[in-house]
């Protein structure tokens, strides 16, 4: 049965029986059969046919949730056992937005210091992906942002808030200014993140409040893309300040605090909430809180 479940949650995750099938090392038919043989055991169909896959139906929805919840806890119990057996093992998939990428290693670091027989995996992800990949068992935890958009059935710990600046040649013309206001930073050649990503969307509605239409001349889902542009010093754009720091950016490129009004949003853990909680996901968020107020000083 749980192998049942697996199928389902890879198909919820590709949505195509192929892909759902390569990801689970079984052939295309094998997965349909199986998911056709739990659709007879629960007496209802759990997927929408046609020519390729179209979706789930209503009871399938359900089903999902409860497939989610079983695999995971299942999950969850063998490496509490583990644990038992043998110390914290495993791997760990984080999946983190890519503002917050600098400032992961400082948690990152001191967890395999802690406990230096696990595997780090970290992803960069949209916000929106990083609850997909929760929810579909694909990453353990995630870094994403708090009170922005709603972040869903997860347990929270707080890190840190993310501030916004201006990135912007010294030669520009609000190259030499202390600070400046969104509807100034609107009038620049702005080079910005798609808007699929939160912080693109945290951006957008900044300049709304201030009563700004900006329309960006560049846009990317690649950090390295806008590093690359500022480099020219022809093209702006608006990041938290530490990851305009990591970027090493050339020394006539800075960071100008924006106002009018000040934008902070708050950047966090999310993990499935589960209790209890698996051993590593368990050892993640108490390192988290005892790393949280030191990162709070340094974005």
């Amino acid at each position: 049965m749980q192998e049942k479940l697996e199928f389902l949650i890879a198909l919820a995750t590709e949505k195509h029986f192929g892909r759902a099938a390569q990801v689970c090392g079984v052939s295309q038919p094998n997965l349909s059969a199986a998911i056709k043989q739990l659709e007879a055991t629960l007496g209802v169909p759990l997927v929408d046919r046609g020519a390729r896959f179209i979706g789930f139906t209503a009871e399938g929805e359900r089903v999902l949730e409860w497939a989610r919840r079983i695999v995971g806890d299942f999950k969850a119990m063998r490496a509490d056992v583990e644990t038992m057996k043998c110390g914290l093992t495993g791997t760990l998939r984080l999946a983190v937005v890519p503002t917050a990428l600098p400032l992961v290693q400082r948690l990152t670091s001191t967890f395999w210091s802690l406990h230096p027989g696990i595997k780090i995996i970290i992803s960069s992800h949209s916000s929106t992906e990083i609850l997909s990949r929760i929810e579909n068992l694909e990453a353990e935890a995630g870094i994403t942002y708090l009170d922005n958009e709603p972040v869903g059935n997860v347990d929270e710990v707080p890190l840190y808030r993310e501030r916004y600046h201006l990135i912007t040649s010294a030669e520009g013309p609000l190259g030499a200014r202390d600070t400046v206001t969104w509807e100034e930073a609107g009038s620049l050649p702005l080079c910005l993140l798609n808007s699929n990503m939160q912080n693109r969307r945290i951006i957008d509605r900044a300049f709304s409040e201030a009563g700004v239409r900006a329309e960006p001349m560049l846009e990317s889902n690649s950090i390295v893309v806008l590093s690359n542009h500022l480099c020219t010093g022809m093209w702006s754009t608006i990041m938290p300040r530490i990851m305009a720091d990591s970027l090493m950016l050339p020394p006539t490129i800075r960071a100008i605090p924006i106002v009018a009004p000040e934008v902070s949003t708050l950047i966090g853990l999310v993990v499935a909430r589960r209790d209890p909680q698996p051993p590593l996901t368990a050892a993640l968020i108490t390192d988290a809180r005892r790393l949280a107020p030191d990162l709070a000083t340094m974005a």
